[in-house]
């Protein structure tokens, strides 16, 4: 296992500003592709520039021991959470950018309840079950920390929409840990344009505790951000969309969602999708450039919206991946010796409503350290999976808070692991 220790310094700044000063005049079309290939052929290609710790190399300074935030990966002990609320949510009004995330029978309740609570009973069931999950979590010996209950059913304005909000359930959404790092995603749906400042008490009382603190550009998700004139009626139409590489967002400026990212180490996989476009894994890439590598990975999905899902990495060199949507690069990570493992179809039910996202969720685990993981306790297959795979499951119970949006890794993002900075693949 190759150990690398964690470079910081430059002036990013000015390097951007050279980037965007040179790069003005020309063609937008050509940026995109050559941004395209930069990216995906990172996780092709061998990377040779791992700044191994040895006597050519100055060390860097070290995370401080007290530091109350530092994660390299999905995997290691997990010492404290943040763990989302359903308090106050909000149906998000019927957008282009609502529309392409969510199925088609879906859309006449976001029609008719866009910009008014989810159902009172549905929520008050998730709220109760984040509270059980919250419980566990203590129990288990994990520092739980919450966001701030907002109104979300407010509307605001800014000079280019307006709109209401949604809610804070889904920190992994919104928040990237990396090293001692916590990253603000920029978003991408207008109603989650200010979800930001339910976590910022928190936020700030890590940065005061020496976390290091970086929000991303804001995107003014002004009209030009969509292509307004998204051709989706069927999910055939989602299909032949995704295969062409289309998305809702466009490349006007850069956004993405947190929860498009996932970790392992110096290695940072994204993907492309609904929320999160080549500008801003662009952003990212540059941002924590020379120590984490960010590659671009895709899958055969008809609407890509949050990696973990899809693909959600479970341990050093483990991954769990979607069968229905599977990975274009898959044999990559099998060449570096990784297990690929594809979880059981999920039992949940087609009576039981799932506003924002699909049956997967019963993969969206959480992992407490590499032998323990947080699971759903209906969905008996992948647990035995897991038993299988020596992992030892934690069973709760969250159906109603699915219903919103997430599972376990949707509904937390993690703050503090215990382990060090590693690379596993190359």
């Amino acid at each position: 296992m190759l150990r690398v220790r964690c470079l910081r310094g430059g002036s990013r700044g000015a390097e951007a500003v050279h980037y965007i000063g040179s790069r003005l005049g020309r063609a937008f079309t050509g940026w995109v592709q050559r941004t395209y290939q930069s990216t995906h052929a990172a996780a092709a290609a061998p990377q040779t520039t791992c700044a191994v710790a040895d006597d050519n190399n100055k060390a860097p300074e070290p995370v401080p021991e007290d530091c109350p935030v530092c994660s390299y990966n999905e995997w290691d002990p997990l010492e404290e959470v943040i763990v989302g609320r359903a308090e106050n949510a909000c149906v998000p009004p019927f957008s282009v950018e609502v529309k392409a995330n969510t199925y088609e029978k879906y859309w006449s309740f976001y029609q008719k309840h866009g910009g008014q609570s989810f159902p009172k009973e549905h929520v008050n069931k998730a709220i109760a079950e984040i509270e059980e999950m919250c419980n566990i979590l203590t129990m288990e010996g994990v520092v739980v920390k919450r966001p701030e209950p907002l109104d979300w059913s407010v509307k605001y304005k800014t000079p280019d929409f307006e709109s209401t909000g949604m809610y804070a359930a889904m920190p992994r959404d919104i928040l990237l840990v990396v090293g001692n790092e916590i990253i603000e995603a920029p978003m991408a749906w207008r109603a989650r344009f200010f979800e930001y400042r339910a976590y910022r008490p928190i936020i700030k009382e890590y940065f005061l505790r020496g976390a290091k603190w970086t929000t991303a550009p804001k995107p003014t998700m002004a009209n030009e951000l969509y292509d307004q004139d998204y051709p989706i009626r069927t999910v055939e139409d989602r299909h032949k969309l995704a295969a062409q590489g289309k998305f809702v967002t466009t490349e006007y400026e850069p956004c993405f969602d947190a929860a498009d990212f996932i970790r392992a180490g110096r290695d940072i996989f994204v993907q492309r999708s609904q929320v999160t476009n080549f500008m801003g894994i662009e952003w990212m890439r540059r941002h924590l450039a020379p120590e984490y590598r960010v590659h671009t990975i895709s899958f055969r999905d008809p609407n890509p919206m949050h990696i973990d899902a899809t693909f959600n990495i479970i341990g050093p060199g483990l991954v769990l991946s979607n069968p229905d949507r599977p990975c274009n690069e898959i044999e990559l990570f099998k060449k570096a010796g990784w297990t690929v493992v594809h979880p059981p179809l999920p039992l949940i039910p087609d009576t039981h409503p799932l506003w924002m996202s699909s049956k997967w969720l019963s993969m969206n685990v959480l992992m407490l350290d590499e032998k323990r993981v947080m699971v759903d306790a209906n969905e008996t297959p992948i647990q035995k999976l897991f038993e299988n795979l020596g992992i030892s499951t934690i069973k709760v119970n969250i159906r109603h808070a699915n219903s919103l949006g997430g599972g376990f890794h949707c509904w937390t993002c993690d703050v503090r692991r215990r382990g060090t900075l590693k690379s596993y693949f190359d």
